[in-house]
């Protein structure tokens, strides 16, 4: 490996680039499986015995229009993995192979080396960087899917044990006796980070000159301190927690206010994404990745509990049914976990909630508002996703002529309505009609002696009107399957629409789990469901 010195800056650029060009075209010459040399040797997770290798359970996730895709067989995943990751996330990978028998092929390098390389590829499952920033431009660049967090680390000064040296801030490793390395802010992380926080101090270019070597990853600054080849280096403070008998560590208030976050992310073209999240989750979870990355130095985060297949547990209006029923079964099998979804009346949801006999939902997708306000103490703040109409519906033309609300009162009429306890439906109509004014009274007292159906769901309503009623009021999005039977009398009066919002609860296990499933309710995909069955959309679209 030849260093770039502060001397030889161009000849090092043109070195990197002959080194990438030449392994693209032996990426492109037909290698089966991306593995050639990065800075640090691909180790590769053994099976334990082939018995443990099962059929694969996910889906080519290569296409991005929110359907169920055939399943490969793969039961193998390629992680790209920057270098400061090298410990826990090798340790976790070899007790996630002896528990599920699925291999992971692991690829190190500098974090912005490994996004370089892998968008030249095309191939493998998983790309973990150090730092979000180059999630975020894996999103930009349409490589990635799903993100997940899994640690915390912050750029220091590393220096020998003792700090012989004297080091307290950044102006000391421009003293004449003082030798320090930097990572390369093109590849890696900590090196671009540097570059940033260096820059808005004005102390980037005078650093970058005085620097002894430039290296691509955090683990040769740290083996250059080790060695004495350097006094300092500016690298993550979990690499030096790695190494409490041999290195320390000076922080300074502008490196400590850069806390980043260790993450792991689907790419787009990835075979498996139900392996590929499940050792995501693995990664994530307390009891699992999470105790590797806290016996070597990381800061570790709260993530969700670990279970091979998850299952959640959603509430949602029956309203919602139609448009959420296909985007859960292409979460289902794209994640590999189930979800089980129970449609009621929002009325009864919020009496389930607030009792103590049910299991608690892991979200909550409520008809309108005010069920959700009524229960908001126990979920994270809400989402309004979409919204949608009361309407009045009558058998096909409209044989009563009813044309507003207020023909509802008409005496001879069968009406149905939603049962306003156990319904947001019921209790939006009830709210609405007693604000307009029949005669002496309102018009849900006048309309009384007429309603001769009351139900949970509007749903049921609809099949009513099929039966025995004149008319019945439901939403506008219950109507999709009906359109051409019924007719259809907007409601003028008031203010007649229900907005449909959606929330975390608090005591979920797997809150970043269950917020993915928010994220593929809330995606481009979901919002052309919802306005297909008679929705409007409100929430901004999450990025793919």
């Amino acid at each position: 490996m030849k260093y770039r010195t502060s001397r030889d800056s161009r000849t090092g650029e043109a070195n990197n680039a002959v080194v990438l060009i030449v392994g693209s075209l032996v990426v492109i010459g037909g290698l089966s499986v991306f593995l050639f040399r990065l800075p640090d040797q691909a180790q590769v997770i053994p099976k334990v015995t082939a018995d443990d290798v099962a059929g694969g359970n996910g889906k080519n996730s290569s296409k991005d229009d929110g359907q169920p895709n055939k399943n490969t067989g793969k039961r193998s995943l390629v992680l790209y993995c920057a270098a400061g990751m090298k410990l826990p996330v090798e340790a976790a990978a070899t007790k996630f192979t002896a528990e599920t028998g699925i291999e992971v092929q692991l690829q190190y390098g500098g974090s912005g080396t490994l996004l370089s390389s892998l968008q030249i590829a095309k191939t493998g499952d998983l790309y973990l960087a150090a730092d979000t920033s180059y999630i975020e431009i894996a999103r930009e660049k349409k490589v990635l899917s799903e993100a997940v967090a899994l640690a915390r680390m912050r750029p220091v000064i590393v220096v020998a044990k003792g700090n012989p040296k004297k080091i307290a801030d950044i102006d000391d490793l421009l003293r004449s006796d003082v030798k320090f390395a930097l990572a390369d802010p093109g590849a890696a992380s900590v090196g671009k980070l540097t570059k940033k926080i260096l820059g808005q101090s004005g102390q980037w270019d005078t650093v970058e000159k005085a620097a002894k070597v430039f290296v691509p990853t955090v683990n040769e600054i740290t083996n250059n301190v080790l060695t004495a080849s350097v006094d300092a280096g500016i690298i993550w403070d979990s690499q030096v927690n790695q190494h409490p008998d041999e290195l320390d560590m000076v922080r300074i208030p502008t490196f400590d206010a850069a806390v980043k976050e260790v993450t792991i992310g689907v790419l787009k073209w990835c075979e498996n994404s139900a392996d590929a999240l499940k050792f995501a989750r693995y990664l994530q979870a307390a009891e699992k990745g999470q105790a590797e990355f806290e016996k070597f130095g990381f800061q570790t985060i709260p993530g969700d509990a670990w279970a091979e297949k998850p299952e959640l547990i959603l509430y949602s209006g029956g309203v919602n049914r139609l448009a959420i029923q296909d985007t859960i079964a292409w979460f289902e099998q794209r994640e590999g976990v189930r979800v089980n979804v129970v449609y009621n009346g929002c009325g009864i949801l919020v009496g389930m909630i607030n009792g103590s006999q049910h299991k608690q939902p892991d979200a909550y997708f409520a008809c309108d508002v005010s069920f959700m306000t009524q229960v908001q103490d126990r979920f994270r703040p809400a989402l309004d996703v979409a919204h949608t109409n009361m309407v009045i519906i009558t058998k096909r033309g409209n044989p009563k002529k009813i044309n507003s609300a207020v023909d509802l009162a008409r005496e001879g009429l069968k009406v149905g309505v939603a049962n306003p306890k156990e319904s947001a439906l019921g209790a939006l109509t009830q709210g609405l009609f007693e604000t307009v004014k029949v005669g002496d009274s309102d018009l849900y007292t006048a309309m009384q002696p007429n309603i001769s159906v009351r139900t949970p769901t509007a749903d049921l309503l609809v099949n009513q009107l099929m039966l025995s009623l004149d008319a019945a009021v439901v939403y506008q999005a219950n109507l999709s399957e009906v359109l051409g039977k019924v007719e259809i009398i907007p409601i003028r009066e008031g203010n007649s629409t229900a907005i449909q919002p959606i929330a975390v609860g608090k005591q979920t296990k797997m809150p970043y789990l269950t917020q993915r499933l928010v994220d593929a309710l809330t995606s481009d995909v979901s919002r052309k469901r919802f306005l297909d069955v008679g929705f409007s959309w409100r929430a901004r679209l999450v990025a793919p």
